[in-house]
């Protein structure tokens, strides 16, 4: 199956070896652009080692990274947001004082911040503190700091970590409206019924090795692929380019 657009993100061949442990072994996989692409894999597969090279956190060992038709570099990091691990907020300052920090930063105006605190349906959140915000609340802002400049990439690791029912809901539906805005989502997860209702495109990694890459299928069944391909690592399977 060939992309209904053309790849925003590429991965060729990229490892990544911390001393004598290979963590990620040449993976390579293509992220389309304006879509949702959920990177799946046990607890200790490289999803996070492999979001925090596309992010500069960490440097590829080997293989190439390219963005938007070129090979990535630093620059990239403009139209990149991420989100990983925990929201980067402080927590004596409110929602739009959070933002404000940042469009400082980027030299962005105020008009920009309710944009996104109105994306992220935080623009009631008046002068409540973060520090009172709920789990889900407090991922949003993460998101909302993330989307500030605009990105044409937004990077999630495990963004529904810790939220209840309700705040799952309400960010899977956030991150579906997204593609439509132009911004294309990475997100990696566990979480396989999560993925099923908000994904696009899949890769399956496990042990480092990409194992399976395909769009999902109306009425395939994802726990029994992500079952039938990461419970053996050997044998890698083919999905749809």
């Amino acid at each position: 199956m060939t992309l209904v657009n053309g790849p925003l993100l590429e991965m060729q061949k990229v490892s990544k070896r911390f001393g004598k442990e290979n963590v990620v072994k040449e993976l390579s996989l293509q992220v389309p652009a304006n879509c949702v692409y959920g990177l799946l894999g046990p607890n200790g597969a490289g999803k996070s080692t492999t979001l925090k090279m596309l992010t500069g956190i960490i440097a590829p060992t080997s293989g190439s990274i390219w963005f938007d038709g070129h090979r990535w570099s630093r620059q990239d990091l403009k139209q990149i947001g991420a989100l990983i691990e925990s929201p980067p907020i402080y927590g004596n300052l409110t929602a739009f004082e959070n933002l404000k920090t940042r469009s400082l930063l980027l030299g962005l105006p105020d008009s920009r911040i309710h944009e996104v605190l109105d994306m992220v349906k935080l623009s009631t959140a008046g002068k409540k503190t973060a520090r009172n915000f709920s789990m889900g609340m407090k991922q949003r802002l993460g998101i909302a700091i993330a989307l500030l400049n605009r990105p044409r990439l937004l990077i999630l690791d495990e963004p529904t970590n810790g939220l209840d029912p309700v705040g799952i809901h309400e960010l899977r539906e956030l991150i579906r409206s997204l593609p439509r805005q132009g911004v294309t989502v990475i997100l990696s997860s566990h979480l396989l019924s999560e993925v099923e209702q908000t994904a696009d495109r899949i890769g399956i990694i496990n042990h480092g090795e990409l194992l399976y890459e395909g769009e999902i299928q109306s009425g395939q069944n994802l726990e029994q692929l992500f079952m039938d391909v990461a419970s053996t690592p050997d044998r890698r399977k083919e999905g749809y380019r």
